[in-house]
C-alpha cells in the first residue's frame, strides 16, 4: 500500500489532493482509528499550527472527523512546531500531536504532522497504519463524541520552557537580528531574545497568512544579512514558517547554515566530547573532513530529520542535523527547534568569543532543483545513465540526485573540489534530466 507521508508529515497544495474537504475529513478519521488503536479508548491530542489562511479550514475538517470519536483535542493555536513536543514533555497527559503546518513551502501549500508523545515523529509503522486506515472504508458514528479544550496560554508556556534553560542575561549587550519568515516564530521569538537581555531587530514577523516564507525566512536570507550588516548587530537567525529549522548570519552578513552550527556547537560544553555526529547524504564533504582531523565520526542518513532523530535515539546520540537549519540537540528534544538552536549557538560563541563564526572549508556545492509532474524512476534507463555519466566526470566529490519529499522537485546536489567544473556539471546535467523527465 502507497503511503500518505512524505519525508515531513502528509504535504500538499491546498484544492488538490489529499488537501481538499473530503479526503480531509477522512485523514482525520484515520487519525483518529489510529489514535484509538494506538493509545487506548479515550486519547488526548495536541493540535497547533502555523501561519497560513488555509490552517483554520484543515484544522476545522480535521477536528469535526476527531470529535465523532471519544477524542480529547487541546486547541493551542499558533505555535511553531517542537512547541508541541516541548509542551507534551511537560504535560503528560497528551498522546499526540497534529502539526498543521507546511514548513518552509508557500503559503498555498500545507501539511499534517503527527507527533508521538514519547518517541517525536511517527516510525514508519505508524505511517503505514494511518495509511491503511485512510483505505478502508469509512463509518462515522455519533454515540460517543469527543471534545475540544482551548489551550490558550500554550505560547507563554512554550517561551518559558526555552526560557528556563538559559541565564537571565544571556544576551546582555548583544544585538540581534530575527528575520520570522512571518511564521509561528513571529511573536515568540523577539519574545523570548528580548527577555533574554538582547536588542532584537526583527525582520517579518506580520503574518496575514499568505505572505508566510514569501522572500524571507531560513530559505531567502538577502534581507537579514543586510539587515545585519545595516544595524551593526552582532548576529543574525532566520527560521522557516513552522521554527523547526534556522539559519544563521555573521555580523559581516556571511551566511552560516546548519552544517556551520553543527561545528560551533561541537564547543559548546555540553557537546565537546561528542565522538559521533549524524547528518545527512546533503552534509557538505568539508564539514565530514573537519570532523575526521578531530576524531569525530560522521552517519549519514537519508534527507529529513526525522531519519537523523531515529538514529540519535537508536544510538543514544546527542548531536545531529541538515545544512537547511534542522539541528536536533538530542539533550533537549529530538526534534529541531530554530530558536532553542539559535539560543545554544549564542552560548557558545560567548564561551569561544568566535563571532565570526569561523568553522571549516567547504567543498564548492551546486543545488539545483528541477520542477517536476511525474516522478520517473531514477534508477531505470535513461535517467540512470545520465546520472552515471555524471557521476564519472567529478574530480574528487560527491553527486546526489533525488525526488523532494515535500514538494514536486527533482533537487540535484553536486560537490567537488572546483567550483566551476561542479556548476558546469550540474548545469549540463539538471539541462539533460529535464528533457528526459518531461
Amino acid at each position: 500500500m502507497k503511503s500518505i507521508f512524505g519525508t515531513d508529515g502528509i504535504r500538499g497544495a491546498m484544492g488538490g489532493e489529499p488537501f481538499v474537504m473530503s479526503s480531509l475529513l477522512n485523514i482525520g478519521n484515520a487519525l483518529a482509528l489510529w489514535a484509538l488503536e494506538r493509545y487506548g479508548p479515550t486519547p488526548t491530542l495536541l493540535l497547533a499550527h502555523d501561519t497560513r489562511a488555509s490552517c483554520a479550514l484543515v484544522k476545522s475538517i480535521l477536528k469535526s472527523a476527531l470529535f465523532t470519536h471519544p477524542i480529547t483535542v487541546h486547541d493551542a493555536g499558533v505555535l511553531p512546531s517542537p512547541a508541541l513536543l516541548a509542551l507534551m514533555r511537560k504535560h503528560t497527559f497528551f498522546d499526540a500531536a497534529i502539526i498543521i503546518s507546511a514548513s518552509h513551502n508557500p503559503y498555498h501549500d500545507n501539511g499534517i504532522k503527527i507527533i508521538d508523545a514519547a518517541s517525536g515523529k511517527l516510525n514508519l509503522y505508524d505511517e503505514q497504519l494511518i495509511s491503511s486506515l485512510l483505505a478502508q472504508e469509512k463509518d462515522f458514528h455519533y454515540t460517543s463524541l469527543g471534545c475540544e479544550k482551548i489551550m490558550a496560554d500554550a505560547q507563554d508556556q512554550y517561551q518559558r520552557i526555552i526560557i528556563d534553560h538559559f541565564p537571565a542575561d544571556l544576551m546582555r549587550g548583544k544585538k540581534v537580528v530575527l528575520d520570522c519568515a512571518h511564521g509561528a516564530t513571529s511573536s515568540i521569538a523577539p519574545t523570548i531574545f528580548q527577555q533574554l537581555g538582547a536588542t532584537v531587530i526583527t525582520l517579518f514577523n506580520n503574518p496575514n497568512g499568505m505572505n508566510i516564507n514569501k522572500q524571507c525566512g531560513a530559505l531567502h536570507t538577502q534581507a537579514l544579512q543586510k539587515a545585519v550588516i545595516d544595524e551593526h548587530a552582532d548576529i543574525g537567525f532566520a527560521f522557516d514558517g513552522d521554527g523547526d529549522r534556522v539559519i544563521a548570519v555573521n555580523m559581516y552578513g556571511q551566511l552560516k547554515n546548519g552544517d556551520d552550527l553543527l561545528a560551533l556547537l561541537l564547543d559548546h560544553h555540553l557537546y565537546q566530547s561528542t565522538k559521533t555526529m549524524v547528518g545527512t547524504v546533503m552534509t557538505n564533504q568539508g564539514f565530514e573532513l573537519h570532523l575526521r582531523k578531530h576524531g569525530i565520526g560522521l552517519v549519514r542518513t537519508a534527507v529529513g530529520d526525522k531519519y537523523i532523530a531515529e538514529h540519535l535515539n537508536q544510538h543514544n546520540l546527542l548531536l545531529g542535523g541538515e545544512p537547511s537549519g534542522h539541528i536536533i540537540l538530542n539533550d533537549y528534544l529530538p526534534t529541531g527547534d530554530g530558536i532553542f538552536t539559535a539560543l545554544r549557538v549564542i552560548q557558545t560563541l560567548i564561551r569561544t568569543h568566535n563571532w565570526e563564526m569561523s568553522t571549516f572549508v567547504k567543498f564548492p556545492q551546486i543545488i539545483i532543483n528541477i520542477p517536476v509532474k511525474n516522478k520517473k524512476d531514477l534508477a531505470l534507463p535513461p535517467l540512470s545513465d545520465i546520472i552515471e555519466t555524471t557521476l564519472k566526470q567529478l574530480h574528487n566529490g560527491r553527486l546526489l540526485v533525488r525526488y523532494s519529499g515535500t514538494e514536486p522537485l527533482l533537487r540535484i546536489m553536486i560537490e567537488d573540489d572546483d567550483c566551476d567544473h561542479a556548476q558546469t556539471l550540474g548545469t549540463l546535467l539538471s539541462q539533460t534530466l529535464q528533457k528526459a523527465i518531461s
